[in-house]
């Protein structure tokens, strides 16, 4: 049994992580959980947005599983999801790209992996007023940052059988920062002599991305682009309700749903918990547990699969509580 941090998060979190621990408990996944929080709810009680217990509960695990969280609007607050990722050096945000059968889609065939490095570019969060009325944003870009993130996306080629990792960037304008990253995934190239490499400009990809989506394989890009090109790949298979999110680290991972809290569906059973329970799939992947996750990916893709056993934001007719039912019966 191994022991994961749970974070239900705010608004529809503990609606939608009730449903992978319904699943998680009908599929007997070795998993035993150590709930805590962060977040709003968790602002509201302690009077900080990531509290001790919280900290001592992922360190000591190693890996966590968080509901949507919620960063306070106003008041200097600084984003809950970057503030975790530079806490515990989530270096490598990863982002399933693929079709579900039966759900509709622009396109056929898509399967493909977004690579984001998460811990510079101007996510870094150095910014200034310099002068009234004038703002300045730094955009900090290493060489250890970059071959760390390129050595990432080629080492997930290499496990998962991929032939290609396309480099995003946009070094024809910013030639230092966006060259250094180019350079430094390029010399990680030279490693994996039997994974291509390519590289394209960011506007290029995302035009290619609404056009030609089977082209890719793994793309490994920087932070702000790695965001934005995130959630047209998620528009492309159906949306963020199916998106499922990674964050990785040397020592720690934390496994997430890519959309937000929603409060405005909050305690309606009208959440979709397919995000989250895609994301645990990923979690159980990372943790070596394949096989209880192939039952729950399979037993997810055939719920999505039937039109009358989906979530109503997907066209279907059910709530949460019913949709993960439906799940428990699919499972094999």
């Amino acid at each position: 049994m191994k022991t994961v941090t749970l974070v239900p998060g705010d608004g529809i979190g503990p609606e939608i992580t009730e449903s992978v621990k319904a699943v998680f408990k009908a599929a007997n996944a070795p998993i035993a959980w150590e709930e805590t929080d962060c977040g709003l709810n968790a602002y509201e009680r302690t009077g900080t947005l990531m509290p001790q217990e919280f900290i001592d509960s992922l360190n000591r695990t190693g890996v966590g599983l968080k509901g949507p969280t919620t960063t306070p609007i106003g008041g200097g607050h600084r984003s809950i999801n970057v503030q975790m990722r530079q806490m515990f050096n989530l270096y490598a945000s990863v982002r399933p790209i693929k079709n579900f059968k039966g759900l509709k889609s622009f396109f056929e065939g898509i399967d493909f992996f977004i690579v984001r490095e998460n811990s510079e570019d101007l996510y870094k969060g150095i910014e200034y007023m310099i002068a009234p009325g004038v703002a300045q944003g730094i955009k900090l870009i290493t060489a250890e940052a970059s071959e760390r993130i390129g050595r990432h996306a080629f080492e997930l080629a290499v496990k998962l059988g991929r032939k290609k990792v396309t480099v995003v960037h946009k070094a024809n304008i910013m030639k230092y920062t966006d060259g250094l990253f180019l350079d430094s995934v390029r010399k990680v190239a030279a490693d994996y002599p039997t994974i291509a490499i390519d590289d394209m400009i960011v506007d290029n990809c995302g035009m290619q991305m609404v056009t030609r989506p089977q082209q890719f394989d793994v793309i490994v890009t920087e932070n702000l682009y790695g965001d934005i090109l995130s959630d047209i790949g998620a528009g492309l298979i159906g949306g963020l309700g199916i998106a499922a999110g990674a964050n990785i680290g040397e020592h720690c991972a934390m496994f997430e749903a890519v959309h937000g809290s929603a409060p405005d569906i909050q305690g309606k059973n009208l959440a979709n918990p397919t995000a989250l329970l895609l994301s645990s799939v990923s979690m159980l992947e990372y943790m070596g547990e394949l096989e209880t996750a192939r039952r729950i990916q399979d037993a997810v893709s055939v719920t999505l699969a039937n039109a009358d056993t989906r979530t109503k934001d997907l066209g279907g007719k059910l709530g949460t509580k019913e949709f993960t039912a439906a799940v428990i019966s699919s499972l094999k």
